[in-house]
């Protein structure tokens, strides 16, 4: 059992606390928060005072007093009309990461949600019971309120959930009766940009793993291109303040340690070799750079409120503002799309340079090249791949259309940046797979190579998945089970890695 705190939580603590579903209450301290915090938007409304989103409409319905005996209808419909989502659902390990940062959200005491409510919201996770969410409708500001109304739902007896791996109708899943809602408390619940959040937070921890597997892709492909060790040599980059550069020239050179293969006669002897090769440091630098700080900034995102209006209890304090604006998440969305984008073009290029029977290497690294094609239609789906992440990494958030009679006149569109993003990252991802293949079979073929202890382990590895491409066959299997290998067991040969 882990009991939510106050405390500062990394998006690792939250990928793992998702990934093992492990239980979850509320720490005293804010479960008192919590509760100080609805106790005194209870006080407001009862006092008779006009606080938006309780006591009136929403958005341009502001101005729109509700009576105080329909307050908690209020809150109903507003959930059950902001539930318009579409599309596929969202899979359930990114709707539980949405419910754990929705949780996240209330430790404060001030969106004005009740503790009975959380608590019920608690009851569901620890019970394998998640809300289903559609995966498109929301433009990233005004909060993510059709994803979240959906997240609602089930609390009402509506909507779908994800129960041990289907989606079924709430009815089929949850014997309770349908909660009433408290005031503020179905604006709580669907304000925010808790969707988004997830959607960054899942993008985050899948790009972590991806550019670990892409420095060890990088050098197999290395090895087995004969190329220099002067480019990710340590007293090269001692010239670069660029600390990411930094930490990828010395994953290559662990991993590289005891290869000959800078001084096989197949290596140039300007040591130029091609950029795609010469310049991982840098490109794989800056994917890195972009990383880290997307990061940081979807740290901090969910370790905050984003709700409005804010309850401020101890100062007697209701302030409305814009912290439902999902902007910084959508930014961060849009670089990180155009870094994988770029991680998947140079890994292409690398693939495309093995396979052009240059160093030694046999043409489309197959023998009796002619009656075999080897992997030479391999490159095409890497380029195809390519293609298609280039035309989704135009960022969204540039982008925006006024909602609600111009009351919501600028949005950030994150939930098209965060769909977009979880594209490319499985196309880069296959497109690395793609060069896993290419380079184990070229470290195979290369003559003379002897490669470096940790590449040799990693292409043992591979191929107790992938067997040795002798002459064609199918390839969509071999690309499959590459694919397999790098999601679910190269992480485990890398962990030393920075």
């Amino acid at each position: 059992m882990h009991a939510i705190s106050r405390e500062r939580y990394r998006l690792e603590q939250l990928g793992e606390l998702a990934l093992r579903r492990t239980p979850l209450a509320l720490d005293p301290v804010v479960e008192a928060a919590i509760d100080r915090g609805a106790r005194f938007v209870a006080e407001q409304v009862a006092s008779g005072k006009m606080i938006y989103g309780v006591t009136t409409g929403f958005g341009a319905l502001a101005e729109r007093a509700v009576p105080l005996d329909q307050v908690s209808e209020l809150q109903r419909r507003h959930v059950v009309s902001h539930a318009c989502g579409v599309g596929d659902w969202t899979p359930e390990p990114i709707a539980r990461l949405a419910l754990l940062i929705k949780l996240l959200t209330f430790r404060g005491g001030h969106t004005g949600i009740a503790v009975a409510t959380v608590e019920r919201l608690l009851a569901l996770w620890n019970r394998g019971v998640i809300p289903a969410i559609p995966m498109q409708g929301t433009v990233g500001a005004s909060g993510d309120l059709a994803p979240l109304a959906h997240l609602a739902l089930p609390l009402l007896g509506l909507g779908h959930v994800h129960v041990d791996g289907r989606v079924v109708v709430t009815s089929e899943a949850l014997a309770e009766a349908p909660l009433q809602l408290g005031p503020k408390e179905g604006l709580a619940l669907t304000n925010g940009i808790q969707f988004i959040g997830a959607l960054g937070v899942h993008a985050v921890l899948a790009c972590g793993r991806l550019i670990k597997a892409a420095d060890a892709i990088a050098s197999l492909s290395t090895q087995a291109f004969s190329g220099a060790k002067d480019f990710y040599a340590a007293r090269y980059h001692e010239t670069s303040l660029h600390t990411d550069r930094q930490l990828v020239a010395a994953n290559l050179r662990v991993l590289l340690d005891g290869s000959n293969h800078h001084a096989l006669p197949t290596a140039v002897g300007s040591r130029q070799d091609p950029y795609s090769f010469r310049c991982i440091p840098q490109v794989h630098g800056a994917i890195r750079q972009t990383v880290r700080f997307a990061h940081a900034t979807l740290e901090d995102e969910v370790n905050g409120v984003s709700d409005n209006p804010l309850f401020f209890p101890d100062d007697e304090l209701v302030l409305c503002g814009g912290a439902l604006h999902g902007e910084s998440v959508a930014m961060q969305l849009d670089f990180l799309a155009i870094a994988i984008s770029e991680l998947a073009s140079i890994s292409e290029r690398r693939t495309y340079q093995l396979l052009s029977g240059r160093r030694g290497l046999p043409d489309f690294l197959i023998a009796n090249p002619g009656l075999n094609s080897g992997l030479m239609v391999a490159q095409y789906t890497a380029a195809a791949l390519v293609n298609h992440n280039k035309v989704l990494a135009t960022p969204a958030s540039i982008d925006s259309i006024p909602t609600c009679q111009l009351q919501e006149d600028h949005v950030s569109m994150g939930g098209t940046s965060g769909l977009k993003l979880l594209q490319i990252i499985d196309h880069a991802s296959t497109v690395l797979a793609i060069e896993l293949l290419a380079a184990a079979q070229a470290t195979e073929l290369a003559p003379g190579l002897v490669p470096s202890e940790r590449t040799a382990a990693i292409v043992r590895e591979f191929r107790r998945e992938v067997a040795t491409l002798d002459e064609d066959r199918v390839l969509a299997t071999d690309v499959a089970a590459a694919r397999r290998f790098l999601d679910q067991q190269l992480p485990r040969l890398l962990e030393d890695l920075a």
